[in-house]
């Protein structure tokens, strides 16, 4: 069953789709705003899909029920513990989201992976061990939840490119956190953009302007 999406598309018939996963306890609605932000209005069209995540109880906030991509049992500066089943849960979900847009007629080489926080946790899992080829991953104030779970990373994604950035006064997902994954990624071969700006667990203006640049970049390779 697939999640349920606001989309949009930036122009007529998209050749490109941007799958951008929300942060726990948020929504799908809650980076719709960004879209005219990119300045792509010149680029080939992209849909880009905002999907909700289920509400679930999250264990480190009391067993709160709340839109969440998979359970945090516990956090600190420098780890997470994590359902694993969960983030499995939800990779299944973002490839039936992916399978739909090739059905839909966007291969998946011109399909990008986006999220923030928790959201950036499954972009960065699923995109990593997908089967086949995705034009991109997009990181955001996030981490790796589980390198064990990237076991099984796919040889056609080695060189997928990837855009990771953090702020530097993040006291939600540590920037220790992001810095982490960003070195397990160069560690295995992996080219990472890296960029950290003066902000809180938040997005800024420059950063949004840098995505947009970067995805102007790869539209036209991908």
């Amino acid at each position: 069953m697939l999640l349920p999406a606001i989309e949009i598309e930036s122009g007529k018939n998209p050749q490109y789709a941007v799958i951008w996963l929300h942060g726990l306890g948020a929504d799908g609605s809650d980076f719709v705003p960004v879209v005219p932000e990119l300045g792509l209005e010149e680029a080939p069209g992209v849909r880009f899909i905002f999907p909700h995540a289920p509400e679930i109880p999250v264990t480190c906030n009391g067993g709160y029920i709340m839109p969440a991509w998979y359970d945090i049992i516990s956090l600190d500066k420098h780890s997470r513990r994590v359902d694993e089943g969960g983030i499995l849960h939800s990779r299944n979900a973002i490839r039936l989201l992916i399978e739909r847009e090739i059905e839909r007629g966007i291969p998946s080489e011109r399909i990008f992976l986006a999220g923030f926080s928790q959201g950036g946790a499954i972009a960065y899992t699923t995109a990593l061990t997908h089967p086949a080829k995705l034009a991109g991953v997009i990181a955001l104030s996030t981490y790796i939840p589980s390198a064990g779970l990237l076991a099984e990373a796919s040889a056609v994604n080695r060189d997928i490119p990837v855009f990771s950035a953090h702020g530097s006064d993040d006291d939600v997902v540590s920037i220790e956190l992001g810095l982490a994954a960003r070195d397990w990624l160069v560690e295995h071969g992996y080219a990472v953009e890296w960029q950290v700006y003066p902000m809180p667990h938040s997005v800024c203006i420059e950063e949004v302007q840098a995505i947009g640049a970067w995805l102007q970049s790869r539209i036209g390779a991908a």
